[in-house]
């Protein structure tokens, strides 16, 4: 249950952790988001500032009319030249003020802060825009929208009308992204014409640029949220994975544990029949009845065993030594097949003490012998328990002369599922290294092997 809650636990950790990271995210983007508008909003509002800081002639060279209306203006200029005391002199005089016009030389500063602001390419950002007359209602400049500039020029009336009613439809659209700006240009009364005053309403949009940006968050909210979903099924399928293999491993190591003394007690009981047909010694079966008796606390053990996983066991301060020694003396007894070839050591010092739970302490011992017993080739070999105190821990060494492990598979050894054997499922010392680490606050680690000389395991507790 504990293992579940911290499962889900860890779940939803990283739900939270990864929309947090996409709240961060969306806040810093809008935010960056509002920055860029800002500035390009001041850009757009200093130039509709400068003009209305110029003259009309200054404003018309910065919006110029298109071709058409110059040729059209020097046609007439051609037509009433002699007529109304105009005078040859007077129309060159108007026609160099025409050229003057045409080449947009009054102020040429309005017309370079103009491009730099509207134009698409570089460093700038296309800022779409139209300026509408509202006198006339007709729009007078545009740039960066569906209409390029040189669009109307040589088209007859109706389609430029037809364009004409296009850019006022984006004027609308566009006023719907922000607020118009109206600019108004006064003009002093003078000798030739009175006091004027000049509206002109300038519509702005957004640079493709803050677009792009306005989206990426909701696109990087969308991969956030794939993450988390594949994240969050990927690791539900490892754990009902790990899940399935642990149940599976833990009836494995159940029937491993309970076959050891449930073999012996049918070799007992095998013996005690025998005993009665041959009329054996009473001596004979009070050592098969003690045996017998040695196995049924065996199997008790077994079932205590896995009664402490899962839960804190209890630890109660003991020698060491008389755990190793009998739990060597039992794998003696019990594998008397190999028994007779292979030697089994143990040398402890006798005053060493330290908190243990002798159950899963001699399941670990236990395991640790199996391990080296299979890999004893040809079923012959020593292994050696030693127990040594070093400053304030105890150090239980085991080693054998088996076949040993190869360098690579060291890492490998500890993990969950892995085993040498075509039977086993690979939890004995995994087991064993939760048994240690866990329960008893020591380390189980494999501190040498070699292949063809021996594997040597080494298991360190705290002495109090």
């Amino acid at each position: 249950m504990r293992a579940y809650r911290l499962s889900t636990n860890l779940k939803l950790g990283l739900i939270a952790f990864a929309g947090l990271i996409a709240i961060a995210s969306l806040w810093y983007t809008t935010r960056l988001v509002g920055q860029l508008k800002e500035r390009e909003t001041a850009v757009i509002e200093l130039w509709a500032a400068a003009l209305e800081q110029v003259p009309l002639a200054q404003q018309q060279a910065a919006m110029q009319p298109p071709p058409a209306d110059y040729e059209a203006l020097e046609q007439l200029l051609d037509a009433v030249r002699g007529v109304a005391g105009l005078t040859n002199e007077d129309v060159e005089r108007y026609r160099t003020a025409l050229e003057w016009a045409r080449a947009g030389q009054v102020d040429q500063g309005i017309t370079f802060i103009q491009d730099a602001i509207f134009s698409n390419t570089g460093l700038q950002t296309g800022i779409p825009a139209i300026v509408v007359d509202s006198a006339s209602g007709l729009p007078g400049f545009w740039r960066n929208v569906d209409i390029p500039v040189e669009t109307l020029e040589g088209l007859s009336q109706d389609d430029r009308d037809l364009y004409t009613e296009r850019l006022l439809s984006q004027a609308e659209q566009l006023a719907l992204v922000n607020e118009p700006i109206p600019i108004v240009v006064n003009f002093p009364e003078t000798d030739f014409f009175p006091a004027t005053r000049f509206v002109q309403i300038l519509y702005y949009g957004e640079s493709d640029l803050v677009a792009r940006l306005r989206w990426f968050p909701y696109i990087q909210l969308l991969f956030v949220g794939l993450f988390v979903l594949v994240g969050y099924f990927g690791f539900s399928y490892i754990r009902r994975s790990e899940q399935s293999s642990l149940w599976v491993g833990m009836a494995k190591e159940a029937a491993h544990q309970l076959g050891t003394p449930i073999s012996s007690l049918m070799g007992w009981v095998e013996m005690l029949r025998l005993n009665r047909s041959e009329q054996a010694s009473p001596e004979a079966d009070a050592e098969a009845f003690l045996e017998i008796e040695k196995d049924i606390d065996r199997l008790e053990r077994v079932t205590s065993r896995f009664s402490d996983i899962g839960s804190l066991p209890k630890l109660d301060r003991q020698p060491v030594a008389p755990v190793l020694e009998t739990t060597a003396d039992y794998m003696r007894r019990r594998l008397p097949q190999r028994g007779a070839f292979i030697r089994i050591d143990v040398d402890a010092e006798a005053d060493l003490t330290a908190p243990l739970n002798a159950d899963l302490f001699e399941w670990v011992i236990e395991n640790l012998l199996k391990n080296a017993l299979d890999a004893m080739e040809e079923g012959r070999g020593s292994i050696r328990i030693e127990a040594l105190r070093v400053s304030d821990r105890i150090r239980i060494d085991v080693a054998d002369t088996g076949k040993g492990i190869d360098r690579r598979q060291w890492k490998n050894v500890f993990r969950p599922g892995y085993s040498t054997k075509k039977r086993g499922w690979g939890l004995g010392l995994s087991l064993a290294k939760r048994v240690i680490e866990d329960y008893h606050g020591g380390s189980l680690t494999l501190a040498a092997s070699r292949p063809g000389e021996g594997t040597t395991f080494r298991i360190e507790i705290p002495l109090h």
